[in-house]
């Protein structure tokens, strides 16, 4: 009996053997972007028999089976201007089932896709939503040509090679014709497009070019302050001191300004896909808070696009990956990311700093680090894991643990950092084991690295000799109850909690908008209205009082809730015995409850530790010299 994976192969030799060397023709159609939907007409060389055709469901940078085929609508697949019967796979949702009658030497396929990555003035596509391929092969190894069809007015950013007249700074909409390519660099070659756009050059001295395209739902949005170009210079030149020679041949920083909330990336070879609030950049606080998103999606060309976990390095889009090494391609690029936006000057050492220290206190008051491992939550991001971290993603959400590889992977490469200079007296960094573990070969074009755990402890102790192994098991592998401050401590400084929150840490609140962080004290965390009790600290003051989420605060010691009652009660229970008082409402009860808290109000910080080596002072310390330094 032929396996299955066989028969798939089967299938497509008969079926696409005779046209390997004729691309696949897809123009997207993103003209009806502002109502919500995309479309595409794709044009696939076949010959008669069998065929299976499938959509992305494992898309590189999400780590999970997070495919839109749900999105995906109004098939209709015809050769010979015949319409072709279909059926689904019932095993692998993603796959499309035809066959290709005699004579006919291309199937044309029609498909929709419900979209809600768009505004009235701007749109976000990632090829996944319109990708449609022959199953079976790699991706690497399947020729695609696009087009793209946009409002007209429209702007487009994206890496790929126009071969049709196209001028970013005066866009005229309509369709753009690209280069030749592969499914596995189209699908890592997203478009964005938008009517307000602006195109900058950055760091013009340096080869390859780079850019960011801003993208806004409006004219002012799209225009860039001085200063925060100025930081994105300094990164390019940053990131060139720390990583050496990059392997794109050129890269597009797609930058969309959107909605009042909001913000996130996806990492690409030659690009990124990046959002945030519209008002963002035009303040010094959405600045700061902001500064870590763009370096980390840069970082990853280097860490997770060209060197990738042997797990994540699959060969198309529908084999199964592996998350264990996820401590290095996110928790790796997040605390070089945080550094590189600290390099660049987009946030000061102090902001750094408390960054770090809220990191921590996130992390030891991780409640689900009792009986998992961060090296688990890595492991079952695929499938069991929320993406969030921290909490009040979901009730428990702090038992739960969801992806703390991230803020507890930075942690784990700064002891790494801070250990490689202790071991060396200062005189090397992990700058010293990004040398080693990039310089791999590979090229000046996109390429893929494959590596392992052991590959990375070879690199460290190519950096210097320690016994790497046990160091990272223990720490990844571990149960901890407690999180991993060595780092902070080697570097010089101690987490404490102050009775005020830092400058970094409010700003933070200000963003949720309820201005009320309790979470490091009485163990709750609130809802965006400022009432309902999203997550309760497992073991924490609200738990012993059996307090739990989705009840709101109508009360607090007589008063009528809200935050200044809230933190007149914590306070004035640092000074008395007497428990404070909440009438609380569930569903469909009010009921009264005391929590037994004394110790005031708790808010991360970090102090220097004095007759100890600064090493987290020389850590943030700028790499570059450069045209670019008057951005600090």
């Amino acid at each position: 009996m032929l396996t299955r994976r066989y028969a798939l192969w089967l299938a497509f030799v008969a079926s696409f053997a005779l046209g390997q060397k004729t691309p696949i023709q897809i123009t997207a159609d993103l003209t009806e972007a502002p109502r919500k939907l995309f479309h595409a007409e794709i044009d696939i060389p076949v010959t008669a028999g069998p065929l299976v055709l499938i959509t992305p469901k494992w898309i590189p940078g999400h780590h999970s089976p997070g495919g839109p085929v749900a999105d995906i609508t109004g098939v209709v697949f015809t050769a010979n201007g015949k319409t072709l019967a279909w059926r689904r796979d019932d095993v692998d949702l993603y796959e499309f089932h035809l066959t290709v009658p005699a004579g006919a030497s291309s199937v044309h396929a029609h498909l929709d896709c419900i979209t809600t990555n768009t505004t009235n003035n701007l749109a976000v596509l990632e090829w996944e939503r319109l990708l449609l391929y022959p199953a079976g092969i790699p991706v690497r190894d399947i020729p695609i040509q696009a087009s793209v069809n946009v409002p007209a007015g429209w702007g487009i950013g994206t890496s790929l090679t126009p071969i049709s007249a196209y001028d970013p700074q005066h866009p005229a909409g309509g369709v753009v014709h690209y280069a030749p390519t592969t499914v596995e660099m189209l699908e890592d070659s997203p478009i964005m497009t938008g009517i307000y756009f602006h195109e900058y050059a950055l760091a013009p001295e340096l080869t390859p070019r780079h850019y960011i395209d801003v993208f806004g739902d409006s004219a002012e949005v799209a225009e860039i302050r001085p200063s925060v170009l100025g930081h994105w210079n300094r990164l390019i030149y940053e990131a060139s001191a720390l990583y050496g020679a990059p392997h794109y041949r050129s890269y597009h920083f797609l930058l969309a300004l959107r909605g009042p909330q909001g913000g996130g990336g996806l990492e690409h070879h030659e690009s990124s896909d990046n959002s945030m609030s519209e008002r963002t950049l035009t303040t010094d606080d959405g600045k700061m808070t902001s500064a870590g998103l763009l370096p980390h999606e840069f970082t990853h060309s280097w860490n997770g696009k060209y060197r990738r976990p042997a797990g994540l390095a699959t060969p198309d889009y529908a084999t199964p990956m592996k998350g264990e090494l996820l401590w290095v391609y996110e928790g790796l690029t997040d605390y070089l990311g945080e550094l590189l936006g600290e390099r660049t000057g987009a946030i000061s050492a102090e902001r750094y700093r408390e960054s770090v220290a809220l990191d921590a206190a996130n992390m030891d008051n991780m409640t689900g680090r009792a009986w998992r491992s961060i090296g688990d939550t890595a492991i079952s991001i695929s499938g069991l894991s929320t993406a969030a971290f921290g909490r009040g993603a979901n009730a428990w959400a702090n038992w739960r643990r969801g992806a703390d590889y991230y803020p507890e992977g930075n942690l784990l490469w700064l002891d790494v950092d801070t250990t490689i200079r202790k071991l060396t007296n200062n005189s090397k960094s992990i700058r010293d084991f990004m040398a080693a573990f990039l310089n791999k070969g590979g090229g000046t074009t996109p390429s893929v690295v494959p590596y392992d755990f052991n590959e990375i402890v070879a690199d460290l102790n190519q950096v210097v000799k320690n016994d790497w192994a046990g160091f990272l098991n223990d720490r990844v592998n571990g149960i901890n109850p407690h999180v991993n401050v060595e780092g902070i401590e080697q570097g010089g400084y101690k987490l404490v909690y102050a009775d005020k929150p830092s400058e970094y840490q409010k700003v933070r609140m200000a963003l949720r908008g309820t201005g009320i962080e309790m979470w490091f004290s009485l163990g709750i965390a609130l809802d965006n209205d400022g009432v309902t009790i999203s997550d309760v600290r497992v073991g924490g003051p609200a738990d012993k009082a059996k307090i739990f989420p989705g009840e709101k605060i109508m009360a607090v010691n007589g008063r009528v809730f809200g935050k200044d009652a809230l933190h007149a009660a914590v306070r004035q229970g640092k000074s008395s015995s007497t428990p404070l008082h909440f009438i609380l409402q569930n569903e469909v009860l009010v009921n009264e409850v005391d929590v037994d808290y004394h110790d005031g109000e708790r808010y991360p910080t970090l102090v220097r530790v004095e007759g100890t080596p600064a090493l987290l002072d020389d850590i943030v310390k700028p790499l570059a010299e450069s045209s670019a330094s008057s951005a600090r």
